[in-house]
């Protein structure tokens, strides 16, 4: 039953403007639904200006989701296999939706994603777990916005729990690579490695939001295999926690011995004991205490 199931929506057929139309009425979403294409049928789609404009539209209306979930309702009696896959299928298109912003130009329309249009102002994201994907997708944009104008600032808004110690250390290094200035802010929290990125920032440039938090802690890690494997994981593990704390010495101006005490448990701390320990310099209210990226 999966296999034919799997076949049917291979078999999807593009999104056309009618379906688009009846996307957002109960019965319409009900059909696509049963059909359990709604997901490849979004993938497959023109990339026509008309269509994708109809589709944010539909997408964005806040009763998309209403109607969704009373169509899900219905159909589980029918068929609870079909039931799952668009339920699947409904959730990753609303966590993976990013809006689309309209910009006017001599030469017409142009629509970018929202995160293209800020990359525009020097605004680089560093949202989520920090990873070997994260950090090609960081260390790219940096360097974009370098080869643009070296002598415009960057701006990195940070937003993240941490993550793999060689992949922040990828982003750090560029940051301290390239040539213009890299302005850090902590909004949400920046904790971790993403707590030395937030640091790292361009002295007299970093700073955070009322109520985000930061915390800083010792790399952790774990080894198996033979006992010499785990004496040599133990060894590197070692090392890198030096070459943390002296990078934190750095950005901190706090002696070594005070950053090893710090980070020998989880130290969690908000903007102003942030600012205390050298993590941050500045905590920003308001967006009229400081310079907007547009202004540079």
């Amino acid at each position: 039953m999966e296999v034919q199931e799997e076949k049917e929506v291979d078999s999807a057929e593009k999104l056309t403007d009618e379906q688009i139309g009846v996307l957002k009425t109960s019965a319409g979403v009900k059909e696509m639904l049963g059909n359990v294409v709604i997901t490849q049928a979004l993938a497959q789609i023109d990339s026509s200006q008309d269509k994708m404009k109809a589709l944010e539209k539909a997408l964005l209306d806040p009763t998309f989701a209403k109607f969704m979930y009373q169509a899900l309702d219905e159909v589980v009696p029918a068929n609870p296999t079909r039931l799952y896959c668009a339920r699947q299928g409904f959730h990753s298109i609303m966590s993976s939706l990013v809006p689309m912003v309209l910009e006017q130009s001599p030469r017409g329309e142009r629509v970018f994603d929202i995160y293209s249009r800020l990359l525009k102002e020097r605004i680089v994201f560093v949202h989520g777990p920090v990873n070997d994907d994260m950090a090609s997708l960081v260390t790219a944009q940096l360097l974009f916005l370098e080869s643009e104008d070296p002598e415009k600032d960057v701006y990195m808004y940070i937003n993240s729990p941490g993550g793999i110690v060689s992949s922040g250390l990828a982003i750090y290094d560029t940051m301290q690579y390239i040539q213009p200035k890299v302005n850090t802010l902590c909004m949400g929290q920046a904790a971790s490695m993403g707590s030395l990125l937030l640091a790292g920032g361009t002295p007299g440039c970093r700073s955070a939001l009322p109520n985000s938090r930061i915390m800083i802690h010792q790399p952790s890690g774990g080894a198996q295999g033979m006992a010499s494997d785990i004496a040599i994981q133990a060894e590197e593990i070692i090392k890198l926690r030096a070459r943390l704390n002296a990078l934190y010495a750095s950005h901190t101006g706090k002696p070594i011995k005070v950053i090893e005490q710090a980070m020998d448990r989880d130290l969690f701390m908000d903007p102003r004991e942030a600012q205390e320990f050298g993590i941050v310099d500045t905590i920003i209210a308001n967006r009229k205490l400081t310079q907007s990226p547009g202004e540079q």
